[in-house]
């Protein structure tokens, strides 16, 4: 299906040569891509944002956001973006309708219906919709249109920062289409079951989808991000730091840590005097335990949210509970963090990444972080 964009801000764009844009806690990355078959990264970039920059994927500080925008852009991307959308104050709903071609009459009957459907004064929100075909019901055909509404303030705060940085906004488009539109056509194309898509990086985006349909979206209230905040001020250690740790240590004692990156015992034990640490040293035994004691914890947070969020799924209509998991997101790079999630969840978890980009073509950001960026790029996943 071709993307539904919560707010188009110019008509005619040459959507295909959109740079993607993903703003979530803790970082924002850039994408720029091509397609063959597949997504593939041509340039991307991303830097780290400090902690109170986003709260829950929605701005704080405008003029901090766009600061990080400009350095950003720096690496010569077009400025020309599409932006991902992702935040508890977004909402989708799938309407049923009496079938109708014409669009001014379907978007008065999306609107009349919403006024029920949707959780928030419309005045105050940004919607839009885009139908989904026709289906037969005991009712007789009717047809299925997705309705997204976010609060009108998340939209204007997050182009604010584009546009003080300037950068020129195209659309707004949500962050888990985008992640489907990227993984999608990675996936087994014997495989028509739901799946559901979950990029955990600054907070937890949930999609759940069939093929390129997304029938299911939810915004979870812990990522990576809140893994590492409540690291930082268990060790009382920079959030920087203790996002570090947490890539290097990981939730899975069993795997190797220490040599996979220089960790000085200030880091591990929040110490003031920094020399190396040894395999030895008692005080960072103890201080890596606890840091995969946090990550396990805010792994079954995680798994709890989305089990949570498939029974009201379900609860709402869905046929049956989706078959596996694809996990992107830093947190897919954590030592031990998939397993340790489908162990949580009972259900297979399998790491999906956008096509790894030619050496050379990434600044400051990890394939991992990229599935949002680059679906943002695109507006239909390749066929």
């Amino acid at each position: 299906m071709a993307s539904l964009i919560t707010r188009n801000l110019r008509s005619g764009a040459a959507r295909q040569t959109l740079t993607g844009l993903d703003v979530e806690p803790g970082f924002v990355s850039a994408a720029r891509v091509s397609v063959n078959g597949r997504v593939v990264v041509e340039q991307a970039a991303g830097v780290p944002l400090a902690g109170d920059v986003l709260r829950e994927g929605e701005v704080n500080d405008v003029p901090a956001l766009a600061e990080a925008l400009r350095e950003l852009f720096k690496g010569g991307f077009d400025k020309r973006v599409r932006i991902g959308l992702a935040s508890q104050r977004v909402v989708l709903r799938t309407l049923e309708l009496p079938p109708i071609d014409d669009r001014k009459e379907m978007a008065a009957a999306v609107r009349f219906q919403a006024e029920d459907q949707v959780p928030m004064p419309l005045a105050s929100a940004v919607l839009d919709f885009h139908p989904l075909g026709i289906s037969e019901t005991p009712n007789g055909p009717r047809l299925r249109v997705a309705v997204v509404a976010a609060q009108r303030e998340l939209v204007e705060r997050l182009l604010s920062a584009a546009r003080l940085a300037g950068l020129r906004p195209e659309s707004v488009d949500l962050s888990a289409f985008a992640l489907i539109r990227a993984l999608q056509p990675l996936q087994p194309r014997d495989d028509d079951a739901a799946v559901v898509y979950l990029s955990v990086g600054g907070l937890t985006n949930m999609a759940v989808a069939n093929g390129t349909i997304c029938v299911f979206t939810r915004v979870l209230g812990g990522g990576l991000e809140a893994i590492a905040t409540q690291v930082a001020e268990r060790r009382g250690i920079q959030l920087a730091a203790a996002r570090e740790l947490c890539m290097g240590i990981g939730v899975d004692p069993e795997r190797p840590t220490r040599a996979a990156r220089p960790t000085t015992m200030d880091e591990i034990t929040g110490g003031g005097d920094a020399h190396p640490a040894t395999p030895d040293a008692p005080a960072a035994d103890a201080a890596e335990a606890e840091v995969r004691s946090v990550i396990a914890a805010g792994v079954r947070e995680i798994a709890t949210e989305v089990r949570n969020s498939l029974d009201f799924h379900v609860a709402q209509g869905a046929e049956a509970l989706p078959s596996r998991v694809v996990l992107s997101g830093a947190a897919a790079e954590v030592p031990g963090f998939p397993e340790r999630l489908a162990a949580e969840l009972d259900m297979p978890v399998s790491t999906s990444l956008v096509a790894a980009p030619k050496a050379g073509t990434l600044s400051g950001v990890s394939p991992s972080r990229l599935s949002v960026a680059a679906g943002l790029a695109i507006e239909e996943a390749p066929r």
